[in-house]
């Protein structure tokens, strides 16, 4: 996977603003808390956009694991305090999104686009999972982001000032999924799982409680 082509492409500041990790199925866990950790040792944060933000971040990471056939993926992440911009990336370099909603019998012939358009909607699935994923982070978008951005073999999904568009593009082997959210507006986290489950309580309860505070510094 070529990282540098990736930072160039979705991270336009110096390079050294970014950080990149890679993750596996014994990593997982450990990547998303230092990550959501070190954001959330940022006082310029609104702590309800990093409430929806890092249940949508673990989520993309797990669909990593779950869908792309692959043992691994990476992960970029920046914060631009001057910008008040958040931004992930989290890509692989396996079967992409049209092949796995292929197993799926509901969609086994459907298009790369319709793949990719369908793939942010609310339990669109291969059946090995909710597909509350993509979803979750669409609507995280709705109320605090910039830019979404879903790419998978010769097409990219875009969704922005709240336009979505599928495209044709660069061919990439696997599935990128990219974020750029604000961190200056208070948004509500329960919005962002329709309010099926309490993710600002499993937020604070991970990264707030007192041997949370005291792991950050």
């Amino acid at each position: 996977m070529n990282v540098s082509s990736l930072i160039k492409q979705y991270f336009t500041s110096d390079d050294n603003d970014v950080t990149i990790d890679v993750f596996d199925e014994k990593n997982i866990y450990s990547v998303y808390k230092r990550v959501v950790s070190v954001l959330t040792k940022n006082m310029t944060i609104e702590t309800t956009v990093l409430q929806g933000m890092s249940y949508c971040f673990y989520e993309i990471l797990d669909n990593v694991l779950t869908h792309s056939e692959k043992e691994m993926g990476t992960v970029i992440t920046q914060h631009l305090t001057s910008e008040h911009s958040l931004a992930f990336l989290v890509a692989d370099d396996g079967r992409g999104i049209q092949a796995s909603l292929s197993e799926n019998n509901n969609y086994a012939n459907i298009s790369e686009p319709d793949a990719l358009k369908i793939s942010i909607m609310d339990s669109v699935t291969d059946g090995k999972g909710m597909g509350f994923g993509l979803y979750s982070t669409s609507l995280l978008v709705q109320n605090a982001g910039l830019l979404f951005i879903v790419r998978s073999g010769n097409h990219t999904l875009r969704v922005q000032n709240g336009i979505m568009s599928v495209e044709k593009s660069d061919f990439w082997q696997g599935t990128i999924v990219y974020v750029r959210l604000r961190t200056d507006k208070e948004i509500d986290p329960a919005e962002v799982v329709s309010r099926r489950t309490d993710i600002a309580n499993q937020y604070n309860e991970s990264f707030l409680n007192d041997s949370g505070i005291e792991e950050l510094w």
